[in-house]
């Protein structure tokens, strides 16, 4: 392990996305991110299909990446003493259950874990937090957004359909938000010895994205709407239609507006009394985005890109996600890279959005099989090889078997787990877990 968490680690009960997307952050800086799935199919994520790559989830291969996995069936007494076991040794808990999940597994916070480790870091993703009416009800990013007023605030203008943001910006915001407040609760661990709780939601994660417009609703009284792909503070600042495709343009101020207007060859402009400085292009917006629509029209997105770049206009194309992947800057800030996985060869997957000058972060290897890491993550748990045997007899730990972690068929290693968790299942009535 390299980069500035190695050394951490982390036990994730987390599923979905939110709070994967949390423990993919923790994994791409050095930190030891051990996943515990649950029997017989693990996170539901990899049933998360169309598209599958080769019979995996191409859903579960991008948010696990990184990760070791195992599988524990925390309903039965002998798995939540292994999980335990597992957080005797660890530095960080992430879950994102509703609340009290834990608690009813015997595995709350307060209650159990923080008395026996307290040097522990726990971290909570839910929906809604916490606390307050919500904090009971299961989240999902598309009711968030609407709470968090995004909805209201993306698209094309008044009296069209709410738009959401077309990625799950509330659940990925949440895990960047709880990754951040992890690393924040260990280095207060550093100065006082002591863990402690970290609490964030999808809605927090979407009520941060509207920084820009909550100012100009306390400003004004008013709810700022709809503006498509323009800004609600400075013009021309949004995308226009080329002889052969789209352009973004930033010309957010003075200079870069006058700078614009050269590029333009559209001199009067400058001169004209509607578009003459920040204030007054927002006011007749529409009017300045109907002039501009008619000149960027005239030539090609490719040419335009040279004439604002020689001008110093901020400026760029509308790429599609397949597009993005080859763009160079991208490509040289390693945001596509290749990975190992166990049984698929090398798997491409997005890289890590932060860097440092003097260590190796990002992916290191692919999404973890089911139980592909229960066997090893046990022994150093210290199981001996014949108890690790007996959990994975009697279905409350599942392993994916050797030949599985190379050219098996993704079939069995799913159909292995499945029988074996099957066959406990038969000896015994619990309640489901979503753990």
């Amino acid at each position: 392990m390299s980069g500035p968490l190695a050394g951490v680690r982390v036990i994730e009960l987390a599923h979905i996305m939110a709070g994967p997307v949390c423990g993919l952050m923790l994994a791409d800086l050095g930190a030891d991110v051990i996943k515990v799935e649950r029997p017989p199919d693990g996170d539901d994520t990899r049933r998360a299909v169309p598209p599958e790559i080769d019979g995996e989830s191409a859903a579960f291969l991008m948010m696990n990446r990184n990760k070791r996995g195992i599988v524990l069936d925390l309903r039965r007494p002998e798995g939540r003493e292994a999980l335990l076991r597992l957080l005797d040794g660890a530095d960080v808990l992430i879950e994102n259950h509703r609340r009290g999940t834990m608690e009813r597994l015997g595995l709350g916070y307060a209650e159990v874990l923080r008395p026996r480790n307290p040097r522990l870091v726990y971290c909570a993703v839910s929906g809604w937090g916490r606390s307050g009416p919500f904090a009971d009800r299961a989240g999902f990013d598309l009711v968030a957004q609407g709470v968090a007023g995004l909805m209201s605030i993306t698209g094309e203008g008044p009296g069209r359909p709410p738009v959401k943001m077309g990625a799950p910006v509330t659940d990925i915001t949440a895990g960047i938000l709880a990754a951040f407040g992890v690393v924040a609760a260990l280095f207060d661990r550093a100065r006082t010895g002591r863990g402690r709780m970290v609490d964030t939601s999808l809605l927090e994660g979407g009520v941060i994205h509207t920084y820009w417009h909550s100012a100009i609703a306390f400003a004004t009284g008013t709810a700022p709407g709809p503006l498509g792909s323009a800004h609600p503070l400075n013009a021309p600042y949004e995308a226009f239609p080329t002889r052969d495709g789209w352009i973004n343009v930033g010309a957010a101020n003075q200079a870069n507006w006058l700078r614009l207007v050269r590029a333009l060859e559209a001199p009067t402009l400058a001169e004209d009394p509607r578009f003459r400085d920040n204030a007054a292009r927002m006011r007749h917006r529409r009017e300045l985005t109907a002039v501009l629509a008619t000149l960027f029209r005239r030539r090609t997105t490719a040419e335009w890109l040279a004439r604002l770049d020689a001008a110093g206009v901020p400026a760029g194309p509308v790429l599609s996600v397949t597009e993005m992947h080859d763009h160079p800057q991208v490509r040289a800030r390693r945001m596509v890279v290749d990975v190992p996985h166990a049984r698929l060869g090398r798997q491409r997957t997005l890289g890590c959005p932060v860097k440092f000058d003097d260590a190796e972060t990002g992916p290191r290897r692919g999404a973890p099989l089911l139980g592909e890491h229960t066997r090893e993550v046990l022994a150093e748990a210290g199981y001996r090889e014949e108890e690790i045997e007996a959990l994975l007899r009697a279905g409350i730990a599942v392993a994916a078997e050797a030949s599985e972690s190379s050219d098996a068929s993704p079939r069995r290693h799913r159909g292995t787990a499945r029988k074996t968790a099957r066959a406990s299942r038969n000896s015994r009535k619990a309640p489901h877990s979503p753990a």
